[in-house]
């Protein structure tokens, strides 16, 4: 018996009955020789971790664009918080933890520059529609590559459901997956809280009184509260919840991030630079696309989805440099 299979045979011991097992997946798209070391949805991680897209998420928006502070957070940074929460309720509830990081860590890779602004760009300007959650499952299926032969990191089905179905009214198939919808809220809530005191949009005071006297009065008393909240209420059914009171309260404490925040004229402040670069890249390589790398062009999809793939895979610093090779004129050099 291999490490894999001990793996699995303790997968069995101790997890729910509700968890889904990784010696049950469905599989994977391609198949392949099981590792003699991880399970699959182990071996997911890893590939979501050793990406390239993975590795770009340091440079990409949260909130704030491009922040020159060293304690702001980054796409990056926001996966891994998510990652944590998720890990530390799964293990609660004995779910499965490494579908739940795999899904988690997976879950931002299709965001674009300057975070939602560049997704409502790229929405409003490909005529098929953009979402982060369908060009994150597009990043795995597809834009990524392990080896030269292949597109794709070959990921597991759940791992690829949860992924694509942690926003919005979608639902995973897993409770795993399921999961996510609610850490990746506890998450940017919270963290979208401190970087605004930080740049000084929020002040302790500013907060509703009532949501704090409910979920805390600091950033970790907060996040406790709502992971308390979920375990207790899921421990014994089949699917993921808060109870009714903490659930509206962390909903009235998100409203009020977005009047305060997300559509804050300060922190929004350049915004409009932003939609401006993302429309300008995008008409310019729809016109232009032979300029589009050819590990690009090769890319499954119509000219508007490798234009979109292109610029949704760009860092806010390399979206603006490669602004300015093209608009903007470069002095003059003998």
């Amino acid at each position: 018996m291999n490490l894999r299979e001990k793996s699995q045979m303790l997968e069995q011991e101790i997890l729910s009955p509700k968890a889904t097992l990784s010696m049950d997946s469905k599989g994977r798209e391609r198949e392949e020789k099981e590792c003699d070391i991880r399970t699959a949805f182990q071996r997911d991680r890893d590939r979501i971790t050793h990406s390239k897209a993975f590795r770009r998420l340091k440079h990409k928006t949260q909130v704030f664009l491009s922040p020159e502070g060293d304690h702001y957070r980054t796409r990056l940074t926001h996966t891994l918080e998510v990652s944590q929460i998720i890990r530390t309720i799964s293990r609660a509830l004995s779910l499965n933890e490494d579908l739940s990081e795999a899904i988690a860590l997976g879950h931002d890779l299709g965001h674009t520059p300057f975070g939602h602004t560049g997704e409502r760009v790229l929405n409003r300007l490909n005529p098929k529609g953009f979402n982060h959650n369908e060009q994150s499952l597009r990043v795995v299926s597809f834009l990524e590559t392990r080896k030269r032969d292949e597109k794709g990191l070959n990921l597991t089905y759940e791992v690829k459901d949860g992924i694509l179905n942690h926003t919005g009214e979608l639902k995973a198939n897993t409770l795993e997956g399921q999961l996510l919808k609610y850490c990746d809220r506890i998450a940017y809530i919270n963290h979208d809280i401190d970087d605004a005191m930080r740049a000084g949009i929020l002040g302790k005071e500013d907060l509703p009184k009532d949501c704090i006297d409910i979920l805390g009065k600091t950033h970790g008393e907060r996040i406790n509260t709502m992971i308390v909240d979920i375990i207790q209420n899921s421990m014994s059914n089949d699917f993921i919840k808060m109870s009714k009171q903490i659930e509206f309260y962390t909903n009235k404490l998100r409203e009020f991030m977005f009047e305060r925040v997300y559509l804050n004229k300060k922190a929004k402040k350049e915004e409009g630079k932003a939609e401006y670069i993302i429309e300008q890249l995008y008409k310019y390589y729809i016109k232009n696309s032979k300029k589009i790398p050819l590990e690009f062009r090769k890319n499954v999809g119509d000219k508007e989805d490798i234009v979109s793939d292109y610029i949704a895979g760009m860092t806010d610093r390399y979206a603006i440099k490669t602004f300015n090779n093209i608009f903007v004129p470069s002095p003059w050099h003998k």
